[in-house]
């Protein structure tokens, strides 16, 4: 019996653990973006390659992902490529955009214009469902602790 009740413990905090592990990714990618816009640094950069990637399907729906592979020279002449996801579909291979990035890690550019109230409302979002996720699985494990202890 007591393994079957650590089930009700155990995958409740492996979600609560992947939840903050996605919030803490999501937020680490939001600040490199603020930063690199807010840097100053910007840079011609080619596309060398446009691709999609898909995830879902069977029970649940196709997720279609577009990505593009961009390069560019920093003010110091380093070539740098990078792959960056959610790009818009009119950039096709050989265009040029310009793309922001910080002197210190210029790997971690993007190619995506200033928005910030957009970043910031892709990150509440983000922060209030992972929230809302961590809650209930918190709530679960109450739940369920109090009913072992009253059984």
């Amino acid at each position: 019996m007591a393994a079957f009740q650590a089930f009700f413990y155990v995958v409740p905090a492996l979600m609560i653990a992947l939840a903050v592990f996605a919030l803490t990714g999501i937020a680490r990618r939001a600040q490199d973006v603020s930063r690199a816009w807010s840097s100053g640094y910007t840079s011609q950069a080619r596309c060398l390659r446009a691709y999609t990637t898909t995830s879902g399907g069977g029970d649940t729906g196709v997720r279609t992902t577009l990505h593009h592979v961009y390069e560019f020279a920093t003010f110091d002449a380093r070539v740098i490529r990078f792959d960056e996801a959610n790009g818009p579909a009119t950039t096709v291979e050989g265009d040029i955009v310009t793309v922001h990035y910080l002197p210190d890690r210029p790997e971690r550019a993007t190619a995506h214009a200033p928005a910030r109230g957009r970043l910031a409302a892709g990150m509440g979002c983000a922060a209030v469902f992972l929230g809302v996720v961590i809650v209930f699985c918190l709530v679960f494990m109450v739940i369920a602790h109090l009913m072992f202890t009253v059984v």
